[in-house]
């Protein structure tokens, strides 16, 4: 084993309290000040204020609210993200003012002339429609380069070359083609760059955003991790498990990977490293687990409100959807951290380290009032997803009183508000450049064309489709956020599975899990690189023991398309069925990647504990019963020889 780097516990603890917002903000922000500074905050408030006043109190029509939420996210990237390596970090250069009239101008041109340009847009579009909708796109165009970097404003481009020239495509890519004016108007509607990606942004994600930066502003991102370490930090790999209920309860507020990373890791990697796991090992749970948060009800990341959207279903119908898989997700990382931590002799954090549960409950147990209230306005009493986090945000403010540690006056919810504006941002550039994305696919068919592709060169074979689905979504989210991959997939892949009679919310849940996952796999695992910088471990490494760890993971999205019991279809002894031979089929991965079970394993027994995995992950009376059997000469044969070893 390598060298354990011993750090200290309490230092540590106090580089968490320290740390702010601000720790896990976009990098490379400007620092501006005086007069800008107060402009760019005054823009931030201003952004969430409106947010809130139109999902709360008075909605408007659904041009101008998209675009206004365009509209603000454009004005503050290009004020707060320089555009180029040289580019000032402390005041905004000509050419960002440039951009910033590009994405206001035409705003102000259709609200001006809103009646007759509804009518136009896309059909019979005016030059000045062309200009101002070229500017627009542009513009946005920007923004994903600014947010995201180049994969996704490429790939944008892309579609756009290909509905300008679609009549040039050989067999099914081929479409009649359409005129510069006709498309470029065509995506800046309601049908494009404003369609149902910037809907799920402006309405849902959003007001989410703003209670994750309430949550770390009012230190209950801390008090999360406090709670697990309370709960697991002292048992066997104890940080590592740690890190799978703080990463669950961070993964409510944020929703995004690479902020569970840093939230959560900032601690819990060093701890991981101080008890005794490498460096390598120690990054890849971290972004087992923090990838594991976006999977997780009831946020489940950015990406499953729009999966709602989609699916014309309540939110609630997916968080619950989504249940079984995740805790089975879980307990497979737990499976898998624990043989790992047997097989290695590693030990928990010694408990004079440790927060007391029931102390750390009485002092700050408040801080939790707010999940709750959270899951009974989502689940309960079934609130919209804007509604409920608005409530969420609420009982945070009002909880934060209890205690001076916590408390948040009106400064700090001014302070808070504008810093949630600046988080929100990445996000609608990505989900504008995946409007254009889906514009084009609208507009040209190629969607319902790359379904039938699907399906014909499976051949009709849903194992083969789902293959090609998993790898498509996975090559997209790995050049772009979830919520991106997600989109473009869902409109693509989805139809091709639904028409291979899967259940529509399984098929839409397949592609989320594995645009989730994107974020652990290789070479482009932004999850990983994340916690390999924590760790000071290679990235690459890292990345390939994330989708060691997280093996399970690439598994249960078949489980529950060919077993639709684990997304709650079905009758409740199925349902039971599909959890009770899930969680033992998990264990049995675990013991087949990890060589221990209840004693280490050789590779025979690992190859015999794999198949019983396969058989008892797959559905069925039959393969269920094989896979028990075949576990029950594993546990029998390990008994014995641990006896021998013991008594030896």
């Amino acid at each position: 084993m390598e060298d354990v780097q011993v750090v200290d516990i309490k230092e540590v603890e106090k580089k968490l309290a320290e740390m702010k917002i601000k720790d896990i903000e976009i990098s490379g922000g400007r620092e501006l000040k005086g007069a800008l500074k107060n402009a760019l905050f005054i823009v931030s408030l201003a952004m969430s204020l409106f947010h809130i006043y139109v999902l709360t109190i008075r909605a408007i029509d659904p041009w101008y609210f998209r675009t206004m939420h365009v509209v603000f996210a454009g004005v503050l990237i290009f004020a707060w993200l320089p555009g180029w390596k040289k580019a000032s970090l402390e005041r905004i250069e000509w050419l960002d003012y440039v951009f910033m009239l590009m994405i206001i101008a035409p705003a102000v041109y259709i609200f001006s002339d809103f009646d007759d340009w509804i009518n136009r847009v896309g059909v019979v579009p005016t030059d000045w429609d062309f200009i101002f909708s070229a500017l627009f796109v542009i513009a946005i165009f920007e923004m994903t380069r600014r947010t995201t970097g180049l994969p996704l404003a490429i790939l944008s481009g892309l579609f756009i070359l290909y509905g300008l020239f679609g009549n040039y495509m050989p067999g099914l890519f081929y479409h009649r083609g359409y005129s510069l004016y006709r498309l470029i108007t065509f995506l800046f509607s309601l049908e494009g760059i404003l369609s149902l990606p910037i809907l799920a942004s402006a309405h849902y994600i959003f007001l989410f955003v703003l209670f994750g930066a309430f949550v770390e502003a009012s230190g209950a991102g801390k008090f999360f991790v406090d709670f697990a370490r309370s709960i697991a930090g002292g048992y066997r790999g104890g940080p590592a498990k740690v890190s799978i209920v703080s990463s669950a309860l961070i993964g409510t507020a944020s929703g995004s990977s690479v902020a569970n990373v840093v939230v959560d890791g900032v601690f819990n990697i060093p701890l991981m490293k101080a008890t005794g796991f490498r460096p390598t090992v120690a990054g890849a749970i971290e972004a087992m687990n923090s990838t594991g948060g976006q999977i997780m009800p009831p946020v489940m990341g950015a990406g499953a409100f729009l999966m709602a959207e989609l699916l014309a279903v309540p939110y609630s119908v997916v968080a619950l959807a989504a249940i079984i898989p995740a805790l089975l997700y879980y307990t497979a990382a737990y499976f898998m951290i624990d043989f790992y931590s047997a097989s290695k002799n590693l030990k928990g954090v010694e408990k004079k380290d440790l927060p007391v549960l029931s102390t750390l409950m009485k002092e700050q147990g408040y801080l939790l009032v707010p999940i709750v209230v959270l899951l009974f306005s989502l689940m309960i009493l079934m609130y919209s997803p804007y509604r409920s986090a608005m409530y969420a945000i609420i009982s945070l403010i009002i909880v934060s009183w209890v205690k001076k540690s916590t408390r948040m006056g009106f400064v700090k919810i001014f302070k808070t508000l504008a810093q949630g504006a600046r988080g929100s941002i990445e996000i609608a550039a990505t989900c504008a450049a995946a409007g254009i994305i889906v514009g084009v696919l609208t507009q040209t068919g190629l969607g319902m064309k790359l379904a039938m592709i699907i399906i014909s060169y499976s051949g009709g074979n849903l194992l083969i489709a789902l293959i090609f689905t998993m790898l498509i979504a996975m090559i997209l989210g790995m050049g772009m956020p979830t919520t991106a991959a997600y989109a473009i997939c869902a409109s693509v892949l989805a139809p091709a599975l639904i028409q291979l009679k899967v259940v529509p919310i399984a098929a839409h849940l397949f592609i989320f899990y594995f645009a989730c996952l994107s974020a652990l796999t290789p070479p482009v695992a932004l999850a990983s690189f994340a916690a390999a910088a924590i760790a000071n471990a290679k990235a690459w490494d890292v990345g390939w023991q994330g989708m060691r760890f997280a093996i399970a993971g690439f598994l249960i999205p078949y489980m529950f398309v060919f077993g639709p019991a684990m997304v709650l279809i079905g009758s409740p002894g199925e349902i039971a069925l599909a959890i009770v031979t899930g969680i033992i089929g998990c264990a049995a991965l675990a013991g087949a990647v990890q060589g221990y079970f209840l004693w280490h394993a050789k590779m025979a027994e690992r190859g015999v504990l794999l198949v019983a995995a396969l058989l008892l992950i797959k559905p069925g009376w039959i393969t269920d019963a094989i896979g028990l059997g075949l576990l029950g000469i594993i546990i029998s044969i390990q008994m014995v020889r641990k006896k021998k070893t013991v008594s030896a």
